[in-house]
């Protein structure tokens, strides 16, 4: 394990902007940049990354942190994973003891799938070469479609017995849980009960993240199955609509030509592989989708369809366009001579061939599209005018204002139709287009989510149950993602069974922002005279009151705050120690530089007091920035996932307590707003328990004649002058508790 010293030391020496820029090459060194978001594909930048705090966050996907956290989100790895990384990137040597059984058992799903898949993989790579039934099936089909063993080596391809039972007992002797492997979808099981390998007897293809983590598998029938294909169903570890098969092979290729070539199916990426063309990937079959096109644009603006040219792939070829013109991608088409798919033209050419033929047969897109619509339209008007309207909508995808016009006045002339009029269609698709491209990303990241856990083997009525299932599910995921937050994640939203949550997270927030900045003295006896924090006021606040957070999370937030104190102490004095050397270097050489300038003993004098003064300010503010952003930057890089999205959402957003305190165009924290803003939250949960506590009881008014209809008159009389005293009691601490801030009280946000 990795011992605190030893991470905070890797900490200090991973630089974001050094660890950024290996992926982001918008990022260069300096104080803060803005750029587009690694995470997701945007068209709008709003990934930020601020050298000064060390941190990185997107304001729109809410994904960010330290470099440890970009690290594990870009390469979905682990915490313990991200530490070894960066100290290996910075020659920071880690002394690790074995992992214990209790350890052992901790590691998380994600990690366990992974090491599943890769046992997985080894075998299958095994039973192709070791085995009889491997290399007379598995190897001559791959010989037979031309695959050499180079290939075979670089795509990790394998084969899987045609035995279930054998890969499954196999797995058990491992020490492999059966579970796991049922997880990944390796393994299915029988209506007898039977666990089985579901790859039985197929030629294997490894489905690898840009990390080289096999994360899915793809199995080709060699005998005459119902189903030709299957593949892997969607896991925690493998979502289908942000991957690419042969990624991890081509991404070097694809930065050093700065172009992707896009192709349907595993053998066409393998074999322009072979053919020196190795920048290509697959969508596998699927549509592509904006994860898919996020990958791609990680390394380059510039993308190349390739397909066949017969009707078919002429109609591939034009799947997918809109959404790529939408991300300011640069796509041309390519398609090949009739009878050839990319596998067998890449084996009939060399690279220099290919890319010859590149160069005379790539076809602009819109043009493209275009000719291809227009032809089969011939004269007949309204397949013509169909034709048109679907080249206005690809025009419309276009992102740039030039680039759409440039279009509009090619096709004009193409069309024979005025400028003006194919322009004004062109504004009224881009509105719809705009609007179908943002419901597609909602049910694409609630896929994500949310895949489907149910995995069987092809046919036609499981197929038809899940496709009805999967649409219900997308439509309400849509009807989810209407609804939500637009600023915190999914996990940190308010339920509406708690009324408290609401103002138990504005609480929560204002301790995240201002945690550690010095705020008043303790109201406890044993501590009077010391000056405590904003987390440990707000804490002090609750218990005098016998509160307790009822959000788990909060709570767990708050105790973290309460625990750091010491921790905070020593570094806030380490910051000082030096802030004041530095200051005392900046005082040395301003007053040298008033000593070479001609001014009077009263100007020296006055002069060298603003110096002092100015600095003991610029002293006095630089703490407490350092106090301000502990508690956020600290819990922003925590390793609990749900306390480090809350930490990024609260650092990153602009904050509001209520509707009524918010002030418009507000962007900067004094110590007033503090002053305010700190004890506002208080009263306002305060508050809030209270009207909870007056409405129970006006309810329980409500029902006395119900509850208590066996008794007398008097008797109920008397029940509710107990309630209502007990009422005033409240009325009266609700009313007090409110002008401890001075102003009315305000009614939680819902």
């Amino acid at each position: 394990m990795i011992d605190k010293s030893t991470v905070q030391r890797i900490k200090d020496a991973a630089d974001i902007v050094e660890v950024v820029s290996d992926y982001v090459h918008l990022i260069k060194r300096g104080a803060n940049y803005i750029g587009l978001c690694p995470f997701h594909n945007e068209r709008t930048p709003s990934f930020s990354v601020n050298r000064k705090r060390n941190f990185c966050y997107c304001f729109s996907c809410h994904k960010g942190g330290s470099p440890v956290n970009f690290i594990m989100e870009k390469e979905g790895v682990s915490y313990h994973d991200a530490l070894i990384q960066l100290a290996k990137k910075y020659g920071i040597e880690v002394e690790e003891k074995e992992l214990s059984d209790e350890e052992r058992a901790a590691i998380t799903e994600r990690e366990e799938m992974l090491v599943a898949n890769e046992w997985t993989m080894q075998q299958m790579q095994s039973s192709l070469k070791e085995t009889e039934e491997g290399r007379s099936v598995g190897l001559q089909y791959f010989y037979g479609r031309g695959i050499t063993e180079e290939a075979i080596k670089a795509f990790r391809l394998g084969y899987a017995l045609d035995d279930g039972f054998k890969f499954v007992n196999a797995a058990k002797n491992a020490g492999i849980d059966i579970n796991v492997l049922k997880k990944t979808g390796v393994v299915g099981t029988s209506q007898s009960g039977h666990d089985y390998s579901r790859f039985r007897g197929r030629v294997i293809f490894p489905i690898m993240n840009s990390s080289g983590k096999v994360i899915a598998f793809g199995g080709r029938d060699l005998k005459g199955a119902a189903a030709k294909y299957i593949n892997s169903p969607e896991s925690p570890v493998y979502h289908k609509s942000n991957e690419l098969y042969g990624i991890y092979q081509a991404k070097n290729e694809i930065v050093r030509q700065d172009r992707c070539y896009l192709v349907e199916g595993y053998m066409d990426v393998i074999g322009m592989w072979q053919c020196g063309m190795k920048n290509a990937v697959a969508s596998s079959g699927t549509a592509l989708t904006d994860g898919q096109i996020a990958m791609i644009h990680r390394f380059t603006d510039n993308i190349t369809l390739v397909y066949d040219g017969d009707g078919a792939g002429i109609k591939a070829a034009l799947r997918g366009i809109d959404m790529l013109l939408a991300h300011k991608m640069n796509v041309n088409v390519l398609l090949l001579p009739d009878g050839d798919d990319p596998d067998s033209f890449a084996r009939k050419h060399t690279a220099e061939e290919f890319n010859e033929y590149f160069k005379e047969h790539t076809t602009d897109v819109i043009r493209f599209k275009a000719k291809v619509l227009m032809g089969d339209a011939g004269d007949n008007p309204q397949l013509r005018s169909q034709a048109i309207m679907s080249v206005v909508r690809t025009i419309a995808a276009i992102p740039e204002d030039v680039q759409r016009t440039i279009y509009i006045g090619d096709c004009a002339r193409m069309f024979n139709i005025d400028e003006n009029v194919l322009a004004n269609a062109v504004a009224k698709a881009r509105v719809e287009v705009l609007e179908q491209m943002a419901k597609q990303r909602r049910l694409e990241e609630h896929d994500r989510k949310f895949p489907s856990s149910h995995t069987s083997d092809t046919n036609a009525a499981s197929s038809s149950q899940q496709g009805a299932a999967s649409e219900k599910q997308n439509d309400e995921m849509v009807s989810a993602a209407t609804h939500s937050s637009a600023i915190l994640p999914d996990n940190i939203a308010s339920p509406k069974s708690n009324p408290l949550h609401p103002l138990e997270l504005q609480l929560i927030n204002v301790c995240i922002r201002f945690g550690f900045m010095d705020f008043c003295e303790s109201a406890f006896e044993d501590r009077i005279g010391q000056r405590i924090n904003v987390a440990e006021f707000v804490n002090e606040e609750l218990i005098l009151d016998g509160i307790h957070l009822t959000t788990p999370l909060f709570a767990r937030v708050l105790d973290l705050l309460i625990g750091m104190r010491t921790e905070f102490d020593m570094r806030y004095s380490e910051f000082g120690s030096v802030l004041q050397h530095r200051l005392d270097e900046e005082r040395k050489e301003r007053f040298a530089l008033l000593g070479t300038e001609n001014h009077s003993i009263q100007d020296l004098q006055r002069k060298e007091r603003e110096i002092n003064t100015l600095l003991e300010q610029q002293y006095d503010e630089e703490l407490r920035e350092f106090s301000r952003h502990y508690a956020g930057d600290h819990l922003a890089s925590h390793e609990d996932s749900e306390i480090r999205q809350l930490a990024n959402s609260v650092v990153n957003e602009k904050y509001t307590l209520s509707n009524i305190f918010t002030r418009a165009g507000h962007t900067t924290t004094s110590n007033d707003d503090v002053e305010t803003l700190v004890p506002r939250a208080v009263v306002e949960l305060k508050c809030e328990i209270l009207a909870q506590k007056i409405k129970g009881l006006t309810e329980q008014l409500r029902l006395i004649p119900v509850t208590y209809a066996a008794e007398n008159e008097a008797e109920q009389a008397t029940r509710a002058e107990s309630l209502m005293m007990e009422m005033n009691v409240l009325l009266k601490m609700r009313s007090e508790v409110a002008k401890n801030i001075g102003d009315r009280i305000i009614s939680p946000r819902r």
